[in-house]
């Protein structure tokens, strides 16, 4: 039985948005643009606040998540600078760009530290939940962790990307095997699947095909 995804903590993000929104600044970035963790030589935060965009593994380019509410990116960052992940837009969104360490004085003077401490924790629990969805499973089950996952998006961002690319972009599955699952998947009726393997509604999948 895979974990559950844990709580994202929206209070805490939206008390850390608010009070680094004043002393950040609007980038452009265009769609499949990747973002860097230092502009200027100096540490960077990015306050997420609408649109798409995903984590990246750098050493391969494996995606481990993506966001589609406000989210603030770059606290690990800021304090572990190991560069082992970006960042990467897929739609048109707001960002913005904070110093990091005028972010850390605002995180002072404002006693955020535990709303930061709150959101760092989420970030563990994610990797830990995302390992437990793709480490030492079975293809079948790899691929049903994904479009459980992939279901609970809004079916305009379904739309955007397919059932291969998304599971693909996730994971070190063939392109055959992610196909040969969805097509039991479909001809058992268990999803619908809009021409160009864009997933429209899911029944309850099987423990096993």
């Amino acid at each position: 039985m895979p974990l559950s995804a844990p709580t994202r903590p929206d209070d805490s993000i939206a008390r850390l948005l608010t009070a680094l929104k004043p002393a950040s600044d609007e980038i452009k970035a265009p769609p499949r643009k990747k973002l860097h963790w230092e502009y200027k030589e100096k540490a960077q935060l990015y306050l997420f606040m609408q649109g798409e965009v995903s984590v990246l593994r750098a050493t391969d380019g494996l995606v481990i998540a993506s966001a589609y509410d406000p989210h603030l990116f770059g606290l690990a960052e800021a304090l572990q600078p190991l560069h082992c992940h970006s960042l990467r837009v897929e739609t048109e969104s707001t960002i913005l760009r904070v110093d990091a360490q005028k972010a850390q004085q605002i995180f002072d003077q404002q006693n955020l530290w535990r709303d930061v401490s709150i959101t760092l924790s989420y970030f563990t629990s994610y990797l830990f939940y995302r390992d437990d969805l793709v480490v030492q499973q079975r293809t079948y089950s790899v691929i049903r962790n994904h479009l459980l996952e992939m279901i609970q998006l809004p079916l305009e961002t379904r739309l955007r990307t397919s059932i291969l690319e998304y599971i693909q972009e996730r994971t070190h599955l063939s392109r055959s095997s992610v196909l040969n699952v969805i097509s039991s998947l479909k001809t058992g009726k268990y999803l619908e699947i809009k021409r160009g393997s864009y997933l429209i509604s899911m029944g309850e999948l099987p423990e096993k095909v």
